[in-house]
């Protein structure tokens, strides 16, 4: 069965967009144009792709069709370069990556074939618990993600482990923390989160004091640097990755609230397990650079 280009490209804007109104502006359809060859597409399939909701989103057979048409774009957009004779044509790359990711190792770890490579970058910055779900949903071809199992068609390696280190600026301590990291002291004490869903602190909380999530004031700062910032200059406290805290440590700038109690975070490389030669090789060195990096030392 041939796919009409038309109809997945409708359904791919429903679903980019989240509604057939949107869609239809965005392909210069009207919404009952964008509706009746989504219905012919799911016809032709013989399954419904649409949850129609607000916003809309994919079924499990839709997520199946996402995941299939952007592999088969870039496929196809590799087999031309080199029918082309275009070694040089840019690889584009649509990834799912966390903050502190991209804020710390994934840069001095893969800049260098980055550019050998010729690489185009399109990443979506989402918390490290939830990248997995784009890959899910076909809107990435790659992820980094705390999920070690794949999915189906995919493949999932370890990269390695992130240290945090909760830390506050040395003012923030006197004031809240005098006495100690303490379930009470915690209660007032406002927390710099990246979003909503970023789990980390309030995690760690939980586990280590019994404090729910809403149980203390929060800051939302998105951006791994903007957040330490915030940290440093004492508007709250949090997770920081140890890589990125330098010498602010040893120079007092930040104190470690939970010296004996740092938390490390297991990180996996997600993608296809079909993939252009190109992207195959980007996956390689993905999978050797970055433990280089997040490797920590005997003992530590």
């Amino acid at each position: 069965m041939n796919l009409d280009p038309k109809q997945t490209e409708a359904f791919r804007a429903v679903i980019r967009t989240g509604s057939f109104e949107q869609a239809a502006l965005r392909l210069h359809l009207t919404p009952p144009a964008i509706s009746q060859r989504v219905r012919a597409l799911e016809s032709a399939l013989g399954n419904a792709l649409v949850v129609r909701s607000r916003p809309c989103r994919p079924t499990e057979t839709g997520q199946r069709l996402l995941q299939y048409l952007k592999r088969a774009t870039l496929l196809e957009a590799d087999l031309m370069a080199d029918l082309a004779e275009r070694s040089d044509a840019p690889l584009v790359v649509v990834a799912a990556l966390n903050a502190d990711s991209l804020g710390t190792w994934f840069f001095p770890a893969l800049a260098e074939v980055l550019i050998q490579e010729r690489v185009l970058l399109d990443l979506t910055i989402e918390d490290q618990d939830h990248t997995y779900s784009l890959l899910e949903t076909g809107l990435a071809i790659g992820c980094i993600s705390t999920e070690p199992k794949p999915m189906r068609g995919c493949t999932a390696t370890p990269l390695g482990s992130m240290r945090y280190r909760l830390v506050a600026s040395a003012a923030f301590r006197q004031q809240y923390f005098a006495n100690g990291l303490t379930r009470n002291a915690a209660r007032n004490a406002p927390v710099v989160a990246y979003t909503r869903k970023d789990r980390l602190t309030s995690s760690f909380l939980l586990q280590q004091l019994g404090l729910p999530e809403g149980a203390y004031p929060c800051h939302y700062v998105p951006g791994a640097e903007p957040r330490f910032c915030a940290i440093r200059y004492g508007l709250g406290y949090g997770m920081v990755p140890e890589s990125l805290l330098g010498e602010a440590l040893v120079q007092g700038d930040l104190v470690d609230l939970a010296a004996e109690a740092p938390l490390d975070i297991a990180l996996y490389w997600h993608t296809w397990k079909v993939q252009s030669p190109r992207m195959e090789n980007l996956s390689r060195q993905i999978i050797e650079a970055a433990p280089k990096i997040l490797a920590r030392p005997e003992g530590a």
